[in-house]
């Protein structure tokens, strides 16, 4: 018998009742992310943050601001899937571990992801932190390889640091990422969202 492919809403209806992790998470699970079939940039992120777990919305924080910048996109064009789709390591809220996020959850990427990706056919992907890039671009020595790198290739997909103020020792030291990568991401970007 053939399996029946399950179509985007469907597929989203199912995600946002996954409770696989339950188990392990700190709250009760509120799976996050943003989808619409044939979206023109496709954001895999990290995993939400506490404040978006109690709002139900993605980068609903400072982190969310600086990347909207970084982009170069206002919230309503953020917020709408057809245009950005969000679609993180981890659709939940992981807790904390030593002061900071934990990590997304290990179950969410290899049952979810591809499912998904197979209905979205987005002009740019752009992979956030070092769990999207070790996940989808392991090639990479490091998230600053990866960085560097993929804004050089120029090939449909870029890789960024997470846009938290945690990382701002990290762009103090690599000036070269606002400098050069975030014009070419915003070019990118735009290409991307007319086409």
């Amino acid at each position: 018998m053939e399996k029946k492919v399950k179509g985007h809403d469907e597929l989203a209806a199912e995600a946002r009742n996954c409770a696989l992790c339950a188990q392990y998470l700190p709250h009760t699970p509120n799976p996050i992310f943003s989808t619409a079939k044939f979206a023109k940039v496709l954001i895999i992120g990290q995993a939400p943050g506490l404040k978006a777990h109690e709002s139900g919305i993605a980068f609903n924080d400072a982190s969310g601001d600086r990347l909207r910048s970084w982009l170069s996109v206002s919230k309503p064009t953020f917020y709408n899937p057809k245009l950005i789709s969000i679609l993180p390591m981890g659709f939940c809220f992981p807790g904390y571990k030593n002061g900071a996020d934990a990590p997304p959850r290990k179950e969410c990427a290899p049952t979810w992801h591809q499912a998904f990706l197979s209905q979205i056919r987005p002009e740019l992907t752009v992979y956030i932190g070092r769990y999207a890039q070790q996940y989808y671009l392991p090639e990479y020595k490091n998230l600053t390889d990866a960085v560097y790198t993929t804004f050089a290739a120029n090939a449909g997909h870029v890789a960024l640091p997470h846009p938290s103020g945690r990382n701002n020792r990290w762009l103090a030291k690599n000036k070269w990422f606002e400098e050069e990568s975030l014009p070419m991401l915003q070019h990118y970007v735009s290409n991307a969202l007319q086409n």
